[in-house]
């Protein structure tokens, strides 16, 4: 099958699972889950990582998540095994880098958390696991620091806080990290 047409399905077909893995150049960042890529034909690619769920980018912690993705893949030739096309039209994948899975990456370092909405591989919940009981990246601050980034994203659509989470201001700085 040829990109063209894995494309052309992918566009058209937004519940589609492509069967066959293809490669892409990354030329932006956009979020700790979000970029840009050019595929072999020069088309341009918004691709999220499925299956984890980074900081948003005004989030605290979220420019911390968008360099580490930047770190892994940014300029990078990666292969995406493509699992649907999500309803803003972004191509959901896991993502590769030689033999390197950059989401499970992400998920063990403590840059993004497993996405149980969406998850398929529950060893991405095992390393998220163990990067919060490691204190690994987001995890090393307080519990009142960690906003999970779609009760961010809720909190952004309702002007009323949830009370069961601690204060959605606190930034990663008033901790004594940047």
């Amino acid at each position: 099958m040829t990109i063209r047409i894995v494309l052309l399905l992918l566009i058209s077909l937004p519940g589609l699972v492509v069967a066959d893995p293809f490669s892409c150049r990354v030329v932006t960042i956009s979020e700790g889950d979000t970029f840009n890529c050019l595929t072999i034909e020069n088309k341009r690619l918004r691709v999220r990582l499925a299956e984890i769920d980074a900081p948003e980018i005004k989030q605290p912690y979220g420019a911390e998540a968008k360099q580490a993705l930047s770190e892994l893949i940014l300029e990078k030739q990666v292969i995406l095994h493509v699992q649907e096309v999500d309803r803003f039209g972004r191509t959901l994948a896991r993502v590769y880098v030689g033999a390197l899975d950059v989401n499970y990456a992400l998920v063990e370092q403590g840059n993004a958390w497993a996405y149980t909405k969406q998850l398929k591989d529950h060893r991405l919940k095992d390393a998220e696991t163990l990067a919060k009981n490691m204190g690994k990246g987001l995890w090393r601050f307080p519990d009142e620091a960690i906003i999970a980034p779609w009760d961010w994203r809720y909190a952004g659509r309702n002007s009323t806080p949830q009370k069961t989470r601690p204060s959605r201001t606190a930034t990663f700085s008033q901790f004594g990290d940047n």
